[in-house]
């Protein structure tokens, strides 16, 4: 959080001075972040301490640039952005280009591409919109967090310095024509209009599109304008009656922890939410120099909890990156461990605080020559997005995507040509009966492995490339057409991703038999009567797209043969969530009215049993362990856990509705192996690689014929 490099800007104008509540404030809130970031359960909201820092921002700088602009009439804007540059960009930079080696030394190379690229968003202070547009990419959603992901709160605060010093100088200057001497209340009024503004867009975003309102800009404004507002009321918050500074103080204390202990990550959010952190940080400010000796302040302002706030930017700063680190070297990490990488930072902290923040922030030359601040804030975002940029010819060239139709001799530089695979490929060696077959047991090398993992995360179904999956948030159907287009024998494929990820299968049966495959695909969401849950809410884009689509299948564009396949889902009855057993027959109820709906409608159906999802990001661990793949195996008992029992539940009687379980030839023995025949079977934790799926061909070619005989 920038703001906690701001030592100076804890000097309000109430005359009371250093406000050390606001120390211990930061170092409450970096507190709350790094036990969530540990995983310890007993603070599952911990990530609200994001909050703390946002009023706390909008608290400072408000502050300086108000009385600024009530001392001197203006606002100095080099002199602004200067204090901001030398303070925050130092150790921001130094971190970034640390996280770089970090990821050269630890994390595997299928993530350095991206590292290179968030380090560009980050340090150009755009992170939090990269990850807004990830959020929401159904591909990027899978893919493990970043190590630069804490930087979007970073830039949410510097966007926010950028633009509140413009606003205030032009509102500044109006009310000076219009209303002079009404300065404040001028302000406090256009503040309030950008604080309920943005609040009520925070509440709508979040349950319209809440994995990407997380991370913008816009619905996190409101948060730094309630600190702004206060700043503006400093001069009667120092006038509350003692007692109600104290009862005040407390309640905004005990609000913030109540927020950590009962908000989760499956909480919505920010949306109203965020109103118990941030209502609780306003409290807190509120009364702080009112409360006395009686409020939270004395607690706060203790010496051991303000060494933990002065050096808690650095501390944020250091703390992420170093788990995410451990976390890829020594696998995932235990509260005892996580609290040990969290020591480290702060030892990392301290240095940084010690020999980077104090050094620049502190250096006469900076102060008597802003514009030196400016060059040095300059230098430090040009260098480290020029090092983001130059990161990715570490794996360059690009790994290109191999599948088993692709596999043929190419000259080296040498003259020489590496051998190609030869035999059987992917589930082709695993013969008619897989189950328990020793060709698909886990081993720790082998000879091939492609798709290489590099590639891996780019052999999707076509879908993908031909923008034929409806996104996540959106009802809209889109419809790509397959195989010879003329045919009259036409397969709809439906549903989510897990049923696109059969699309190549289909693909090659449609060549062979001369068939028309068109498809029916939405990201998170399965073909399917009943409402289903994303994000812990209704997901009702899913289910207006539903609507469409089986109007289509049942109607004039009705197919010959449907196929679906699904992930497991949470439904929705009486507009809550059902989950556990419940959730489960719910669910098989719902599968089973659907596909009763398909074989009144005449239109034959095959459901494709849900398959094994590892849980891990296969890609990942293969790259990590090629000479130890046994160490990428997950549990085929697993199974159990999945949709698949649901689905044979609900199948069970029904006539016309075929469930066909290819998992055997997916995860052939007990122990599920990443590699069968040389080929990657997942693409990321739960997804088949398009090439494993073409491999299946021929087995789900037989499981149609069958049931279409």
């Amino acid at each position: 959080m920038t703001q906690l490099a701001s030592r100076a800007g804890d000097r309000t104008r109430s005359g009371r001075g250093f406000r050390g509540d606001i120390e211990g404030m930061r170092a409450l809130a970096v507190v709350l972040v790094l036990l969530f970031h540990i995983d310890l359960a007993v603070v599952p909201g911990g990530f609200i301490g994001v909050d703390v820092f946002f009023v706390i921002s909008g608290f400072l700088i408000t502050g300086l640039l108000v009385s600024e602009l009530e001392r001197t009439g203006k606002i100095s804007l080099v002199g602004f952005y200067a204090r901001r540059a030398k303070r925050l960009l130092p150790a921001a930079a130094l971190v970034l280009a640390a996280s770089l080696l970090l990821t050269y030394l630890f994390l595997p190379r299928t993530r350095w591409l991206q590292t290179g690229w968030d380090v560009v968003a980050s340090g150009s202070y755009v992170m939090n919109w990269r990850l807004a547009t990830q959020a929401v990419d159904y591909l990027a959603a899978n893919e493990p967090p970043s190590i630069l992901q804490h930087y979007w709160s970073l830039a949410v605060e510097e966007q926010f310095y950028l633009l509140w010093p413009l606003l205030l100088i032009l509102v500044g200057v109006w009310v000076a024509h219009r209303w002079p001497g009404r300065l404040r209340p001028r302000l406090l009024l256009c503040l309030g209009l950008v604080a309920v503004g943005s609040f009520a867009w925070s509440v709508h975003l979040t349950q319209s599109n809440p994995e990407s309102a997380f991370f913008v800009t816009t619905t996190r404004i409101w948060e730094l304008a309630v600190g702004g507002g206060l700043a503006i009321l400093s001069r009667r918050l120092v006038a509350l009656p003692r007692l109600a500074a104290v009862v005040l103080g407390w309640a905004g204390l005990a609000t913030i922890m109540l927020g950590a202990l009962l908000l989760t990550e499956a909480s919505p959010f920010p949306g109203y939410r965020a109103l118990v952190p941030t209502l609780g940080a306003a409290a807190l400010i509120a009364a702080g120099t009112a409360a006395g000796q009686g409020g939270p302040g004395r607690l706060l302002g203790l010496r051991p909890i303000r060494a933990v706030g002065a050096i808690s930017y650095s501390l944020y700063l250091w703390h992420w990156p170093l788990l995410v680190a451990a976390e890829a070297r020594f696998g995932e990490l235990g509260v005892g461990a996580g609290l040990v990488v969290v020591l480290l930072s702060v030892a990392l902290a301290w240095l940084t605080y010690r020999y980077v923040e104090n050094p620049a922030r502190r250096a006469t030359w900076f102060t008597l020559q802003p514009v030196r601040a400016l060059q040095l804030g300059l230098v430090c975002t040009v260098t480290t997005v020029v090092m983001g940029l130059l990161f990715p010819l570490t794996v360059w060239p690009p790994a290109q995507v191999t599948t088993a139709s692709s596999l043929t001799p190419r000259s080296t530089a040498s003259g020489t040509a590496p051998a190609a695979p030869t035999g059987p490929l992917g589930a082709a060696v695993l013969g008619p009966e897989p189950r328990d077959n020793p060709a698909g047991a886990p081993v720790d090398r082998v000879d091939t492995i492609f798709p290489a993992p590099m590639a891996a995360r780019k052999d999707l179904p076509d879908v993908y490339d031909d923008d034929c999956l409806s996104e996540q948030q959106e009802s809209k159907v889109r419809t790509c057409v397959y195989g010879k287009r003329d045919s009259d024998f036409t397969v709809a494929l439906a549903g989510d991703s897990h049923a696109a990820q059969w699309l190549p299968t289909l693909q090659e049966i449609a060549e062979a038999n001369g068939w028309r495959v068109v498809t029916y695909t939405k990201a998170a969401c399965p073909l399917l009567g009943i409402t289903v849950a994303r994000a812990g809410r209704p997901n009702t884009s899913c289910t207006e797209w539903n609507r469409s689509v089986r109007d289509r299948l049942t109607g004039a564009e009705r197919p010959k043969l449907l196929v679906t396949s699904s992930s497991l889902y949470s439904p929705v009855r009486d507009g809550r969530v059902v989950n556990g057993n419940a959730g489960r027959t719910a669910l098989a109820q719902g599968f089973r009215q659907t596909w009763s709906a398909m074989a009144e409608a005449k239109v034959p159906t095959i459901v494709l049993q849900g398959t094994p999802q590892p849980g891990i990001d296969i890609v990942e661990c293969v790259s990590t362990h090629a000479d130890r793949l046994t160490e990428c195996t997950t549990a085929r008992a697993d199974l159990e856990k999945g949709v698949g029992p649901i689905q044979a539940k609900a199948a069970d009687g029904l006539s016309g509705v075929h469930l066909v379980g290819l998992n055997d030839a997916i995860c052939p023995t007990d122990r599920c192996a990443a590699v069968i025949g040389g080929m990657l079977v997942y693409r990321d934790t739960n997804h088949l690689t398009a090439s494993y799926a073409r491999s299946l061909s021929p087995r789900l070619r037989a499981e149609i014929d069958f049931a279409l005989s």
